[in-house]
């Protein structure tokens, strides 16, 4: 449900107790534990009991499991997830009650105010590029707050209130969050046709960034990925309007260079160039040229911010990733097994790259989940083609998200468009045979990559537990 944003936005030590319906999603749950941190009354429901859950409980918020309006009795403030219905019981009660409710952008903004805000923003790389700031950052001794959509393996967790005067969000532009904000830098990673679902066309899309750059502070700067076309049109589009503008890529005209990328295993390393000259190469924990580039735009913000290269280089070479982007699940029977939440065709095809670095003379076995009908049927063809740099793929059926099926859109459109001999490629709608069509495929060598941003995620321990009892 789309919750509006309220005109006055309080800063969260003047909402009270607060109520998260959904707690347990990434963009909420991040929200509660800084809430938490300060000292606010916290309480939250979701649709299932998780890990997330039980660590909010930990730290000392009150968690229920489902949805009733009698938990919300002591609540002075909702926080609403995107994915809540609106006939959802929490909600109905509190817009009975007139309590304040608030979309995820105004209560993350809540927890902003008094900060020196650097957001993160773009249609691919928001929270691995926002999850290598904060760890630069943090190697430069900055202690930054931090909201990301994903848990931080050095960290364990998605956010953390810093004793530091900044504050490094993920701004999220599917539901137009993102203009929620008001940043003193902000990076943009790219810009592609995503979210048609809210935007419409791909022009409203890019306007949507245009106006992203206007809520920058007058005295901040936006780095853009130039070597992104959607990103480098940005940029031009920022010297027009007046804000700073750092441009970072390989190409020429750039003002953070990335130089000589090389790839082994599952490191990448490339070298910086700025008007200073050569500073240096860095060596990434985790690889891919797109990972590559996300980390060269979190230097980039650091360098503009005064701090130092050697800093921030060790932060970002110690960066060993996020759950969920390209994340180790582990090995069996001579065959790894890595996940990761691409499920845009830009993304999926990245990742499938940067997949077969890690096999090396092996094979990339591929499962892929597509991710809501809208989604499915704008962008089928093109999953299908970029699924096709794997070796073999296995393509379940739609995770609906909060959507209703659509007539005739399902996994098989995805698999259809597969440029792969039929053999390779397999439509399997029913998702509990699919770890044992991987484990089948799967041989010592390979890499077994899952993809996809739903409940894919659970594929992969499925895969080991049966290729290490076939080898047992």
């Amino acid at each position: 449900m789309r919750v509006p944003v309220p005109e006055e936005r309080l800063p969260a030590d003047r909402l009270g107790r607060v109520h998260f319906v959904g707690i347990g999603g990434a963009g909420l749950s991040a929200i509660a534990r800084i809430m938490l941190a300060r000292g606010i009354e916290v309480s939250g429901s979701d649709g299932a009991d998780s890990a997330t859950l039980a660590a909010l409980r930990d730290l000392g918020a009150t968690c229920f499991v489902g949805h009733d309006a009698a938990q919300i009795d002591a609540a002075d403030t909702l926080v609403v997830s995107t994915a809540i219905r609106d006939d959802n019981p929490e909600v109905v009660e509190a817009r009975r009650r007139g309590l304040r409710l608030l979309p995820r952008s105004a209560a993350l903004d809540s927890v902003m105010q008094g900060r020196r805000v650097l957001a993160v923003a773009g249609t691919h790389g928001k929270t691995t590029t926002t999850s290598l700031l904060t760890a630069a950052l943090i190697a430069c001794g900055a202690d930054p707050s931090y909201a990301v959509g994903g848990d931080l393996t050095v960290s364990g967790t998605n956010a953390h209130d810093g004793r530091g005067e900044l504050f490094v969000a993920e701004a999220d532009e599917s539901d137009g969050a993102f203009l929620v904000y008001s940043p003193h830098a902000a990076i943009v990673t790219n810009v592609e046709a995503d979210h048609l679902d809210n935007y419409g066309t791909e022009q409203a899309y890019a306007e949507a960034f245009e106006q992203f750059l206007d809520r920058i502070e007058p005295d901040g700067f936006v780095v853009c990925c130039s070597d992104d076309p959607g990103a480098a049109r940005l940029a031009r589009e920022a010297e027009r309007r007046g804000v700073a503008c750092v441009r970072v890529g390989q190409g020429p005209e750039t003002d953070v260079r990335v130089t000589d990328v090389s790839f082994a295993g599952s490191t990448s390393t490339f070298g910086v160039t700025t008007s200073d000259g050569d500073l240096g190469r860095v060596t990434l924990q985790i690889p891919g040229l797109h990972y590559v580039l996300d980390a060269a735009c979190a230097l980039a913000i650091c360098l503009r911010l005064g701090y130092d290269f050697d800093a921030v280089r060790s932060g970002l070479e110690q960066f060993s990733g996020t759950r969920r982007r390209m994340e180790l699940k582990g090995e069996a029977a001579g065959v790894r097994v890595y996940d990761s939440y691409a499920h845009h065709p830009t993304e999926i095809a990245g990742d499938l790259r940067a997949g077969r670095s890690l096999a090396g003379a092996g094979r990339v076995v591929t499962c892929f989940q597509p991710h809501m009908y809208s989604r499915t049927q704008i962008f089928a063809t093109a999953m299908g083609e970029a699924l096709g740099l794997a070796d073999s793929v296995v393509v379940m059926d739609v995770y609906p998200a909060r959507e209703e099926p659509v007539p005739g859109v399902d996994g098989g459109l995805v698999a259809a468009h597969v440029p792969l001999a039929p053999a390779h490629v397999v439509y399997e709608a029913d998702a509990s045979a699919v770890p044992g069509r991987l484990a089948e495929l799967a041989r010592p060598g390979d890499v077994v990559l899952t993809l996809g941003a739903g409940d894919v995620t659970r594929i992969g321990p499925e895969v080991l537990e049966l290729l290490e009892r076939a080898s047992a």
